[in-house]
């Protein structure tokens, strides 16, 4: 591994933090998360359009910028840093990569050059708010979170050479703004049960008005699809909730997921957007961390007690010091994951062209952690001003708690880390499954 960035990758940084330093400020961020989209489209656009932020790790020839899950995972960072409102992890880290990987090609040609250019959005739909299960970041994806055969979760069926869907799911990052949703759902019924992805397309999604059941609410112009935003508490990652009665679906690859293999085929890729994804949200978490530190430290050098700054006592100084040091753990983490996993991507990790195993899960875990530990102390070293609405503590300190709710608990990657790892496995080679009893007690 090269741990050191070459000059097309700090250039990448360089950009996108000049950008978001003049466009993405604190009030910019409360203004932009109060819109029925919930983010700047007018910026994204810019970002997508003059940076290709979105198609960082899409091949060129399919309109991306052809980098990979390190230069995605830098960017990231930046967009942590700002706390910035986007699509860029539910389009860049959760749809595009599943779309590339098991999309036919008239798929990719007609959807990925769209999302790389910032024309689309899109998003992964999970059924039960089981993301952090179906990406296999917090236990095995085989199981059966996408409703196994009886009630609850996405039911897919076929009419008449395509696919109906019915259901609904909760908790879907910028679920009701993107175009392309890439819907998770089970089929076969019980006897034959298998979990396969299937793409709606939702193109008017993000020009309808506010209705009844509040900003978002929209049919989406699909028959049966209604979408809600759902009020959370970290406002910057809006998230919304599907309801699916009969939507028209078409699914995602050839065939019609009868083949053998075909389930398979689906968990090994969801699997493998996990890791970009834990990456990518990993580097976000430290770039947030890190901003909400450097606005401490400024804080702390200015604010006078006592006829001195507070940042001459020794106790501060301790704390602020620790928490940096948390920091550049996480960071250096976040970076080895991105490494892996482009490595991973293009089969020069090892042997088996396999990543580090659990790397990503254990880098998410301590950049939530330090972003969770950096965020608290933000807030009570600002004083009585840090408690307020008004100030932008509470940013990174939303931002560090939902974060954890949305692909952890910590505690649980670091098992499942543990599991893919096999540290718990026995001599014999017994079942590495201990990992999750062994973290909880």
């Amino acid at each position: 591994m090269d741990a050191a960035f070459t000059e097309e990758q700090h250039e990448i940084r360089r950009t996108l933090r000049e950008l978001l330093l003049k466009r993405c400020g604190p009030d910019s961020v409360k203004a932009a998360v109060r819109t029925p989209e919930g983010y700047d489209r007018e910026l994204w656009g810019e970002l997508a359009g003059r940076l290709g932020l979105p198609g960082l790790a899409l091949p060129a020839a399919y309109g991306g910028v052809g980098c990979g899950a390190t230069e995605l995972a830098l960017a990231c960072e930046e967009t942590g840093r700002a706390v910035l409102p986007s699509p860029l992890i539910a389009t860049a880290a959760l749809a595009a990569p599943l779309i590339l990987a098991l999309g036919s090609a008239r798929q990719r040609a007609g959807l990925l050059p769209a999302l790389a250019g910032g024309e689309l959005t899109g998003t992964l739909v999970v059924p039960g708010g089981q993301l952090a299960t179906a990406l296999a970041l917090t236990g095995p994806n085989d199981g059966d979170w996408a409703g196994g055969g009886r009630a609850g979760g996405i039911q897919a069926r076929p009419v008449d050479g395509g696919w109906r869907l019915y259901g609904e799911a909760g908790q879907v990052l910028a679920g009701h703004t993107a175009e392309v949703l890439v819907v998770a759902a089970h089929t076969g019924g019980f006897t034959r049960s298998r979990t396969l992805l299937f793409v709606v397309r939702a193109e008017s999604a993000g020009k309808a008005a506010e209705g009844a059941c509040g900003p978002g609410a929209d049919g989406a112009g699909v028959p049966g699809l209604l979408r809600t935003r759902q009020t959370v508490l970290d406002e910057t990652r809006a998230q919304a909730r599907l309801e699916l009665r009969e939507v028209p679906a078409e699914l995602l690859g050839e065939g019609e997921g009868e083949a053998a293999g075909a389930e398979a085929a689906v968990t090994a890729a969801l699997a493998a957007t996990g890791v970009v994804a834990a990456a990518a949200l990993a580097a976000e978490a430290v770039g947030a961390a890190d901003a909400a530190l450097a606005r401490t430290v400024a804080h702390v050098k200015e604010r006078e007690q006592f006829g001195r700054p507070i940042g001459s006592f020794q106790a501060v100084q301790h704390r602020l010091a620790d928490l940096y040091v948390r920091l550049q753990a996480a960071r250096s983490a976040a970076y080895y994951a991105a490494w892996s996993a482009g490595a991973a991507a293009a089969g020069t990790a090892g042997p088996d062209g396999a990543g580090e195993p659990g790397a990503a899960a254990l880098a998410l875990a301590q950049a939530l952690e330090a972003l969770r530990a950096v965020a608290a102390e933000a807030v009570q070293l600002h004083g009585g001003i840090g408690f307020t609405w008004e100030h932008e503590a509470h940013l990174y300190f939303k931002r560090a708690a939902c974060d954890e709710l949305l692909l952890g608990p910590v505690h649980r990657l670091r098992a499942r880390a543990a599991e893919e790892a096999g540290l718990f496995a026995g001599a014999g080679g017994g079942p590495a499954g201990l990992a999750s009893e062994a973290v909880d007690v």
